[in-house]
């Protein structure tokens, strides 16, 4: 992992939404799901997983968009539609962001774990060191975090 140098801040793409984050990721992820495959338009989403508290709006109002309805929610920049982040309900502790969105995404791009690999096209390779068929089991999130952590 490359060396997170805090606060780092980002926009949409055509600067009416700006973000801000204070706080280390998590981890990273690349999703090979086909719904971020057709958001995105790109063989998967870029994910960094930040906690909640480290993570502001600082400019605009970003709008719901995406599938709508679930328990997943996508905001995107009202303007240009630039996917810039996601919150999952029960899960307030973090926001994943899309680290593209970042001035210097360099740090935050690479991914540390891919998920829904059962959905990705047979070309697209990430490099994540864990890969999962799915979304990894809830109780292997602690020691994907920790191993996260521990190469920072």
């Amino acid at each position: 992992m490359a060396d997170v140098k805090l606060p780092m801040e980002g926009t949409c793409r055509c600067g009416q939404v700006r973000l801000r984050i204070t706080a280390p990721p998590l981890a990273t992820a690349a999703c090979h799901c086909t719904g971020c495959q057709r958001m995105s338009s790109s063989a998967f989403s870029l994910t960094a997983i930040i906690p909640s508290e480290g993570f502001s709006v600082i400019q605009g109002e970003p709008v719901e968009g995406g599938l709508q309805g679930g328990e997943t929610h996508h905001y995107f920049c009202p303007r240009c539609m630039s996917w810039m982040f996601t919150r999952a309900e029960g899960m307030d502790e973090f926001v994943n962001i899309r680290p593209t969105m970042l001035e210097d995404p360099t740090a935050l791009s690479t991914p540390f774990i891919e998920t829904y690999a059962s959905e990705k096209l047979p070309w697209a390779v990430t490099g994540a060191r864990h890969s999962f068929e799915t979304f990894p089991p809830m109780e292997a999130f602690g020691p994907l975090i920790a191993e996260y952590a521990a190469q920072s």
